[in-house]
């Protein structure tokens, strides 16, 4: 293996979704190096089908303020559909994905004022000092969806490679017109997802949820 091999093979697995960081902010030159590294993410046609805003600041301390609220008034729209039903593996998957964070928060099956606690963190930022909020412009669709998920991906390998902890949040996008009111964005470009990152808090029980993953050949088949 070669040590470039090496090192990406560590970042990749070091990616995790992180609920618990510091309020310090990152340097606008880090900013600039992840984001501006994730512009190299394939994309349908190089199209580039994605839209950034990064929050932070007084700005996102008003967001972490109201969007609580919000969601518990029902005030919600969403861009695209989403009722987070799953069936068979995929469900399990979920439920697995759940019951990890709530076994490393210490929240038993019954205590559902802590589970729903720990889901509202959400609209917080995990206290996050920066928020990307991930829009994906009209009239593009499920292909270029995926272009857009590739990008993020790069976003947050990046993040990582810097040491910093990030969590992808589709959460967020349940206040997709507040949010482009809020940052003045046009309502032709569509809130996907967000994603809050900053430097963890390594101690926190939140980062110490790690998720498991399929066994290769469940997902993969080699032909020849």
């Amino acid at each position: 293996m070669t040590d470039t091999a090496r090192v990406f093979n560590e970042v990749v697995a070091q990616r995790r979704s992180l609920r618990a960081l510091l309020p310090e902010p990152v340097s606008q030159e880090v900013l600039d190096q992840v984001f501006g590294t994730a512009l190299r993410a394939p994309s349908n046609c190089n199209s580039q089908p994605w839209l950034v805003h990064v929050v932070s600041g007084a700005k996102l301390d008003e967001l972490r303020a109201t969007l609580p609220g919000r969601f518990l008034a029902g005030e919600l729209s969403l861009d695209f559909p989403y009722d987070g039903k799953y069936e068979g593996i995929y469900k399990e998957r979920q439920y697995g994905a759940a019951q990890a964070l709530y076994d490393a928060l210490g929240i038993a099956r019954e205590e559902k004022d802590r589970r729903q606690q720990a889901f509202m963190r959400n609209f917080t930022f995990f206290d996050a000092p920066h928020l990307a909020l991930l829009f994906l412009p009209e009239p593009f669709g499920l292909r270029e969806a995926a272009d857009l998920g590739m990008f993020a991906q790069t976003i947050m390998l990046g993040l990582t490679a810097h040491g910093l902890g990030s969590c992808p949040q589709t959460a967020l996008s349940f206040h997709a017109d507040y949010l482009r009111e809020q940052l003045s964005i046009d309502a032709s470009n569509k809130l996907m997802f967000g994603i809050s990152f900053g430097h963890p808090v390594p101690e926190d029980p939140a980062n110490q949820c790690v998720t498991d993953r399929a066994e290769l050949s469940d997902v993969v088949t080699f032909h020849s």
